[in-house]
């Protein structure tokens, strides 16, 4: 897919035109904020009146070329697929006043309040079998963009539903106006419609705009062989209008009398029958107005100063001239007009400052104009006076701390209203003191919001720390001094000479450790250490377990066994039989509970299992036999405040 010649369309390979929305938000956000409330009000009612109507609509020629470039929108040209002048009655009833029209172009001319000027025209084409004299042919909205005067004014914005933005630009008018040409549509533009000269001559005044080459070649050209005698007399009367209607009149006139063609359009107006100092005064109360906020459309007073040395029957003769009958008579009313503002100015209505400004704002404008420069009356020049320079310094009294204070924020939906209201009672004198104020901004505060609710969750009880259980690992060789005084019983079998021998170990697991008869000497018995009593609580077994051990393992170890020789090298010597002590069995069987002290367990090494005191001796044993001790099982971590529970000694065979 390719882009077509004008942005917001491409074509595809056969040729279909698609809507390319990529410049659409761009012009769209013109349309909103470039455009005065006015204008988008004149702007609405047009459109909704050609939808009614059944008609495509479209903002085109100058209003679309000055939304581009940025200059300020000076009026609204519409451009409608059908008859405009069917639309007449509905835009009167949206409350357009008339101001004339030209049949042949089906075109029809609007004022609307706020001094909107609109003009509303059929799509069309033109065909031109002499100079100046169009055949005029109904058809699209892109045959009548090329049919105009240059690219810059050949441009349209779509106003019309699924469309709304989208910008039609057939002849690259966008980059004219970047590159600030004014190039002809056609290159038989000047010879077709010799107007199109002096149209070229205001927009360059007016942007300061400079004709391409081509342009200028054939300007220069069509200026020589004298085309502008073929100037037909509506667009002699447009033209000499539209001077009327320049920012900067004069400096129009005077570009178009040093081209020589005031001569050929009215001889008889020069800018020398200009009142030159009046137009200097004249702009000045316009900036002054727009900064209070009142826009005026200057076109009347412009007409009646630059015309101001004229004689009457010259500008009778203009008069007739012009093609809206409307914007002739509103020039004719302009002086009657602003006698009777100033007698409504004046009058007790408008005693008060308030009262006098809101009468300024909302009357129409133009005979405010007009009234602010021409008047001689010392009240009025006062009223202006404080209108420019007193009365607007009342809204810096505008307490936007306190307003802050009690909760009127410019979130509200009123908080405009509430600021003109103090500018007024202000700008009137009144609150003086903080008391009034906030007695008089007391029934625009909002309620104060109510506090936030906190809700507090019950704390959930800690659970438990999880220990991940660890791979057994063989805990390290230790000397029989390091072991506890607890040990485990490990299951024997009786032997029959009355000793207790080993198990052999199970297959896939560690041998049992070796346990020696309580028939040992009791010098070695004396030799045993014995753990300090601190630690002895935590390896000791709780007293349940101790409970469970079978009574008959006691007994047994009581009994005297018979000395036996050893089989082997790591068997213990049989000894003397010694009858052990009884409180030592005792003490070895029974621990003594006493309580449990916190000892960091480290987590590499798990505890050993202990062996019994009796068997300490045997550490030392030269022939003993390695036995590598059975494989600990991880413990969980015992509560805090109570003793280590120890796993439950294993039943004998």
């Amino acid at each position: 897919m390719v882009r077509d010649s004008f942005p917001g369309t491409e074509t595809d390979a056969t040729g279909v035109t698609k809507q390319n929305t990529s410049r659409m938000p761009d012009y769209i956000y013109l349309l909103e904020n470039r455009l005065s409330p006015a204008q988008q009000n004149a702007l609405r009612h047009v459109r909704d009146a050609a939808r009614d109507a059944g008609m495509t609509v479209f903002l085109a020629g100058g209003a679309v070329r000055d939304l581009t470039s940025g200059f300020p929108v000076r009026d609204l040209d519409f451009s409608v697929q059908g008859n405009a002048l069917k639309l007449k009655k509905a835009l009167e009833k949206a409350g357009g006043e008339f101001w004339g029209d030209h049949e042949p172009t089906h075109t029809v001319y609007f004022w609307f309040p706020g001094s909107v000027r609109v003009e509303v025209s059929s799509s069309r084409r033109e065909e031109y079998p002499k100079p100046g004299k169009p055949v005029y042919h109904w058809a699209p909205i892109l045959e009548d963009l090329r049919r105009r005067d240059f690219t810059a004014n050949a441009m349209a914005l779509s106003l019309n539903e699924g469309s709304w933005g989208l910008l039609l630009d057939p002849l690259n008018g966008v980059a004219d106006i970047e590159a600030r040409h004014v190039r002809l549509a056609s290159n038989y533009g000047f010879i077709e419609d010799p107007s199109r000269m002096v149209r070229a001559i205001r927009l360059s005044a007016r942007t300061g705009w400079q004709m391409d080459e081509r342009t200028q070649a054939r300007y220069q050209n069509a200026k020589a062989e004298g085309l502008m005698e073929q100037i037909s007399a509506f667009a002699r009367g447009y033209e000499l209008e539209e001077i009327a209607h320049e920012e900067d009149p004069l400096k129009a006139l005077r570009a178009l009398e040093a081209e020589g063609w005031m001569k050929v359009l009215y001889a008889a107006w020069t800018a020398a029958k200009a009142d030159i100092k009046g137009l200097e005064e004249l702009n000045k109360i316009l900036i002054r107005l727009l900064m209070v906020g009142v826009g005026s459309d200057p076109s009347a007073a412009h007409i009646e100063l630059l015309t101001a040395k004229m004689q009457p029957k010259d500008v009778a003769g203009l008069k007739r001239l012009f093609p809206r009958r409307g914007f002739v008579e509103q020039w004719n009313r302009l002086e009657q007009s602003a006698k009777e503002f100033s007698k409504v100015l004046l009058g007790k209505a408008a005693a008060k400052p308030s009262a006098a400004w809101k009468l300024l704002v909302s009357h129409q404008a133009e005979p405010v104009l007009w009234l602010a420069y021409s008047s001689k009356n010392a009240a009025v020049k006062e009223k202006f006076n404080s209108f420019f320079n007193v009365w607007p310094e009342a809204r810096q009294k505008i307490p936007t701390t306190l307003m802050a204070e009690m909760r009127i924020t410019p979130d509200l939906p009123n908080y405009g209203e509430i600021a003109e209201l103090l500018f007024f009672e202000f700008m009137d004198g009144k609150l003086q003191t903080e008391e009034e104020i906030r007695k008089f901004l007391q029934p625009y505060s909002p309620p104060a919001p109510p506090p936030p609710v906190v809700i507090r969750r019950p704390r959930g009880r800690r659970a438990e720390p999880k220990i991940e259980e660890e791979e057994e690992v063989e805990p390290p060789a230790r000397d029989s001094d390091e072991d506890g005084e607890e040990e485990e019983e490990d299951e024997r079998a009786p032997s029959p000479l009355g000793e207790d021998v080993p198990l052999p170990p199970k297959k896939g697991g560690a041998p049992a450790p070796v346990k020696v008869s309580a028939k040992a000497p009791a010098k070695a018995m004396k030799g045993a250490k014995v753990a300090p009593a601190p630690a002895a609580p935590i390896k000791a077994a709780p007293v349940k377990a101790a409970k469970e051990a079978p009574k008959t393992a006691v007994a047994q170890k009581a009994v005297p066994k018979a000395p036996e020789k050893p089989k082997a090298p790591g068997k213990v010597p049989a000894k003397a039989p010694v009858k052990p002590e009884p409180k030592a069995a005792t003490k070895a069987k029974t621990p003594v509970k006493k309580p449990a002290v916190k000892v960091a367990a480290k987590p590499s090494k798990p505890a050993p299992k202990p062996v019994k005191a009796a068997a300490k001796k045997q550490a030392a044993a030269p022939a003993r036999k390695s036995v590598k001790p059975a494989k600990a099982a991880p413990k969980k971590a015992a509560k805090p405040g109570k003793p280590a529970k120890k796993a439950p000694a294993k039943k004998k065979r």
